[in-house]
């Protein structure tokens, strides 16, 4: 979450009049995330948040993330709901931007998550795979393997400006990554952005996902590396192997993993780490100053892509034998 774009409070109070959530008490814009911009809304009839989806945001692809939503909570997936307007639309236009309301989850997210919590993210994440096998849209993943090249060719001219010698390397990953990729692993909908900060827990419990503005339809072992990028390392940048097994036996606990995933592991997670070190770099030179966004650094997951390179068996993540089907 972000801000990009203010509104202005005559101009939300009328927006605000197609729905039946009462009158608009106070506002206020939430910083976290990169994509769109956020705003928490306090009226009559409680708590919402409110997104106007920016730029990288494709309008045709709002009523996948709407559905999505829809279908998750119905699966008994803990989600943030969207709030129709009085004559059903879900999705409408404020400060020239696609935006729409959805329900407000209680809870907070993780910034020193434990071992416990990646259990249960592991554990969610699966659930969640399992729900979407019968969610009927498709989304592709613009953000996949294929997307990587034009990100990088429009962020490289500046990569050694991030540290000297980047540019050699990152091309030298992508090209292995670009002619290793799997393509016939299990696919469905992934979250893809599993991010501590986009899950809420409440009482030591986890209360719910938030954030699907990057689902898609993707290889299911693709979003577990994610999470171990995203939850497993330390802020010394070190790998926490109690924490990988955690998230990767919360997981299998639920749903597990094939012979080719578990294979497969090592080279998603390196993929994951240069698609979120590709889209910080690309970030960090192209986000507006003034704007209300907490710029991400890149190196982090430079960190990140140099480890999962030496990395050859999903044991070394902490995956055991009891959680690869046979």
């Amino acid at each position: 979450m972000a801000v990009y774009t203010d509104i202005a409070e005559g101009e939300l109070s009328a927006f605000l009049q197609h729905y039946d959530v009462g009158d608009l008490l106070s506002y206020k814009g939430i910083a976290e995330g990169v994509e769109n911009s956020n705003f928490l809304l306090h009226t009559t009839s409680g708590p919402y948040i409110l997104t106007l989806y920016e730029k990288r945001v494709d309008r045709g692809d709002l009523p996948f993330f709407i559905n999505l939503m829809q279908h998750l909570h119905a699966s008994g997936i803990s989600c943030p709901q969207p709030v129709a307007q009085r004559h059903g639309k879900t999705i409408d236009t404020l400060a020239d931007r696609p935006a729409a309301i959805v329900t407000f989850l209680e809870g907070m997210w993780m910034r020193r998550p434990t071992v416990d919590h990646c259990r249960s993210v592991g554990a969610a994440l699966a659930a969640l795979h399992l729900a979407g096998t019968s969610f009927g849209m498709q989304r592709q993943n613009a953000l996949s393997v294929a997307g990587w090249r034009p990100l990088w060719n429009r962020a490289s001219r500046r990569a050694g400006e991030v540290e000297p010698g980047l540019g050699a390397e990152v091309e030298t990953d992508l090209t292995v990554l670009e002619n290793n990729w799997p393509k016939d692993l299990p696919s469905g909908v992934i979250h893809a952005d599993l991010f501590p900060d986009n899950v809420f827990f409440l009482g030591g419990e986890l209360s719910g996902v938030i954030d699907f503005y990057f689902a898609c339809t993707d290889q299911l072992a693709y979003d577990v590396a994610v999470c171990l990028n995203a939850w497993c390392f330390e802020k010394d940048h070190s790998f926490n192997l109690t924490k990988g097994k955690a998230l990767l036996s919360g997981y299998t606990s639920v749903k597990l993993l094939s012979q080719a995933e578990a294979d497969a592991l090592p080279l998603l997670a390196h993929g994951a780490a240069l698609r979120f070190f590709l889209t910080r770099l690309y970030d960090w030179q192209t986000v507006p100053e003034g704007s209300l966004v907490v710029k991400k650094d890149p190196l982090e997951y430079l960190r990140r892509m140099r480890f999962h390179r030496r990395i050859v068996s999903a044991a070394e993540y902490g995956l055991g034998a009891e959680g690869v089907s046979v």
